[in-house]
């Protein structure tokens, strides 16, 4: 046999950034599901309601998987470690020059590095890390992003 009755092809998978509890069907949402023959509103709505626990503007990697029945499933990750970094830090973007070590934007503490350590080991792909691996990691982009990290 070929499948089960009433299986559903995925037609397409699609990754990409959408702000929690944000989602509209104005770019980039709109257009990149246009494309893919989902709908939409449904799609803002589920998603919405689903990151309703989240502050709002929160940018989430969401990976869409649409369907040929014009439907589709969506799985979020929590934020990106940058985006996490800057909201602990206070600062509201990173440097522009990040290798300018005599100038950091900002600071964090090796406290907040673990606690957002933390909250990435819970996404199935960084789960099998082990969290020094994990702070190691948060520190350089934390480097990057031109913030210091104290003590």
């Amino acid at each position: 046999m070929s499948g089960a009755a009433g299986a559903r092809v995925v037609k397409q998978i699609v990754k990409m950034t959408v702000p929690a509890g944000q989602a509209a069907p104005s770019p980039p949402v709109g257009p990149r599901l246009g494309q893919m023959g989902v709908n939409i509103m449904a799609f803002c709505k589920d998603f919405n309601a689903a990151t309703a626990a989240y502050r709002p503007g929160l940018p989430l990697t969401t990976k869409i998987v649409a369907y040929t029945d014009r439907t589709c499933t969506f799985t979020t990750r929590s934020p990106p470690v940058s985006s996490l970094l800057l909201s602990v830090a206070g600062v509201a973007k990173g440097a522009s020059s990040p290798g300018n070590a005599t100038a950091p934007v900002g600071e964090v503490t090796l406290k907040q590095v673990y606690a957002i350590a933390g909250i990435k080991v819970q996404d199935v792909h960084l789960a099998h890390l082990p969290m020094r691996s994990m702070c190691k990691s948060i520190m350089g982009t934390a480097r990057s992003c031109g913030l210091a990290v104290v003590r």
